[in-house]
């Protein structure tokens, strides 16, 4: 699944993102808002993980979709 159908579909994937990551609350998904970069920024603030470290596993959670 490409990242403008994440975005796209975004209510849907929300759940599917608080799955993978638990600790990431409904406001920080809905400040993400489907944006790739705000998931990994939040990624990378809850888990204490470096920008490439957050990104890697957002780019993970996409090719998993």
């Amino acid at each position: 699944m490409n990242w403008d159908q994440i975005e796209g579909k975004w209510q849907q994937m929300k759940g599917k993102a608080q799955e993978q990551w638990g600790e990431l609350t409904n406001d920080d998904l809905d400040v993400a808002a489907g944006k790739r970069d705000q998931l990994a920024g939040k990624v990378q603030e809850r888990y204490g993980k470096t920008k490439e470290e957050a990104e890697e596993e957002v780019d993970r959670w996409q090719r998993s979709l």
